[in-house]
This record gives structure tokens, C-alpha cells and sequence, in this order.
């Protein structure tokens, strides 16, 4: 079985390399797939033996669907000589309980579905955490909250278009189409676990925003500072609950009933949210 993982970035460095650490160990850096948002020759440094593409960074008009529609582009292609490819952006770990399952490669093998959705979190650096280093990111950060939001989409078996976080089907496969959410597979967005690195991509994000082009990101960009003070300030507020309770709750609750969107012929998981979070056990702390 033959997996591709594939990425989009603009210099979030910290970031590209843990995707690629995590992800090369897995899958092998051959099989990486970096489309660079701009010239940018750390990637390559970063990254040996993952393959770049350097695209244009001169017109930011349209920013996201474009960017969607290229992806999905490069992916088909991809799905031509792939058996599985996994999508997810640059601040994304796709993981696995090692109580449950060996490897993602594993968890995939095991899928007789189309497409496969992980359970989501947000991984948290918490007031008088040590600065981030170079060993993995699990056994740094393990404050965390379940999200319906980042539960995405993030592999297909064949040539699919991902859109906000679910996936296009044909309007008349929306009702039946089917969505899987194994027990034990996760996606871990790393936007919040190093306060270094956010502080970089929210200055990015709002230079971006305040440009002239068409179609630029809304107010999760242009107020990036204030969108991460809330996030913040709702994590504290949260209740902490061991991992058992937290994980079975929000997969009994997310992995069924999938929000099926008409409008979009979209499927994907359900942006509910949850007023508990808890700890990454021990056992995860060689991942990401």
C-alpha cells in the first residue's frame, strides 16, 4: 500500500518541520509533497528528500478557494499512483493511539471507504511550559480540547475535492455517502501548542488581511490576535477530565450523524464543541 501526504505552506518553519518529521517516519520523505506559498529554500533544508513546489505568491485575490482548487488538483494527481493521500495543512499531525493501532498506514489498510475523517484536537501550550525543542511534540504539550472543527477529512483512496474540512461528493451520493471516523486515529492541530510560532503566524496572517486583493480571509486573519486571546481565554475555562472520559465522549459524538450540507453537497463532521479538555497520555510522547 502506497500512501502520499501532502501540504501547503507560507513560512511557518516550526510547524512544516514537525509535519515533516512526524510524517516522513511514517510514510517515508519520499512520499512528502510541499506546494510552497513562494520561493522559499528553508523548506528544502527543512525537508530532504520531500518533494517542492514552488508557486507564485504575487496575487492573493480568491486566496482560499484557489488554493483549494490547486490542492485538489495536485491531489488527483497524486491519487493516479497512490493508493491513499492524506491532506491536511502544515500545522496538522495525523496520529494514532499506539494502545489501538501500530501506525496511520495500518488504520488506513483497515478502511473500506472512500474517504477517512480523524478526531480532531487543539494541543495547548500552558503558562510555565518550557519552550518548544526539537523532540517530538507530544512529549512537550499535552494540554488539549476536542474539536468538531478540526475534526477533518484527511485521507481519500481516490480523487475527491476537500472543502471546509468535509468533502464534495455528488449531490445525488449526498445522502448515502459514507462517512468514517475510526476509533483511535487523530488529527492534532498544532496552531496553539507553541506561543513562539503563533505569535509569528498571527503577525503573517494579518498582513495578509489587511491586503487590497479580492477575497482575502475574514476576521479569523485580519483579528488573528484577538480570535487567539478568545481561544485562550475559553480553554482555560474549560473543564479537565481524564483522556478516557474526554476521547470517548467526543468520538461517541462526532463520529456519528455527519453534517450532510445541501447548499455545498458537502459532507463532513459536525463543528460541535466541548467544555471539558484533558491530558495526552504518556504513551503517546514518541508521536509528532
Amino acid at each position: 500500500m502506497k500512501i502520499a501526504a501532502l501540504t501547503m505552506v507560507y513560512r511557518d518553519h516550526w510547524a512544516l518541520s514537525r509535519w515533516y518529521a512526524h510524517h516522513a517516519a511514517q510514510f517515508g520523505a519520499e512520499n512528502l509533497f510541499i506546494v510552497a506559498h513562494g520561493a522559499d529554500p528553508e523548506i528544502a533544508r527543512l525537508c530532504p528528500g520531500a518533494s517542492v513546489l514552488t508557486i507564485p505568491r504575487d496575487d492573493l485575490a480568491h486566496f482560499d478557494r484557489a488554493r483549494a482548487e490547486m490542492l485538489d488538483g495536485f491531489h488527483a494527481g497524486l491519487s493516479k499512483v497512490y493508493d491513499w493521500v492524506i491532506r491536511t495543512d502544515a500545522d496538522e499531525l495525523i496520529c494514532v493511539d499506539p494502545d489501538l493501532w501500530r501506525d496511520v498506514p495500518q488504520v488506513l489498510a483497515a478502511q473500506d471507504v472512500p474517504v477517512v475523517t480523524a478526531l480532531g484536537f487543539d494541543l495547548v501550550e500552558q503558562p510555565g511550559d518550557a519552550p518548544m525543542h526539537s523532540e517530538p511534540v507530544f512529549a512537550q504539550r499535552t494540554a488539549l480540547a476536542f474539536s468538531g472543527h478540526y475534526s477533518k477529512a484527511i485521507a481519500a483512496r481516490r480523487a475527491i475535492p476537500f472543502h471546509l474540512h468535509g468533502v464534495k461528493v455528488a449531490q445525488r451520493r449526498l445522502a448515502g455517502f459514507p462517512f468514517r471516523m475510526p476509533r483511535g486515529l487523530y488529527l492534532a492541530h498544532l496552531k496553539y501548542a507553541n506561543g513562539a510560532a503563533l505569535r509569528d503566524a498571527i503577525g503573517v496572517r494579518m498582513a495578509v488581511a489587511q491586503g487590497d486583493a479580492a477575497g482575502l480571509p475574514g476576521v479569523g486573519w485580519s483579528e488573528a490576535d484577538a480570535d487567539a486571546d478568545r481561544f485562550h481565554m475559553s480553554f482555560a475555562e474549560k473543564a479537565v477530565v481524564n483522556w478516557d472520559k474526554a476521547e470517548a465522549r467526543a468520538h461517541a459524538k462526532l463520529s456519528v450523524n455527519p453534517a450532510r450540507v445541501e447548499r455545498y453537497s458537502l459532507v463532513k463532521t459536525r463543528a460541535l464543541k466541548f467544555d471539558i479538555r484533558t491530558e495526552l497520555p504518556a504513551r503517546f510522547a514518541q508521536q509528532g
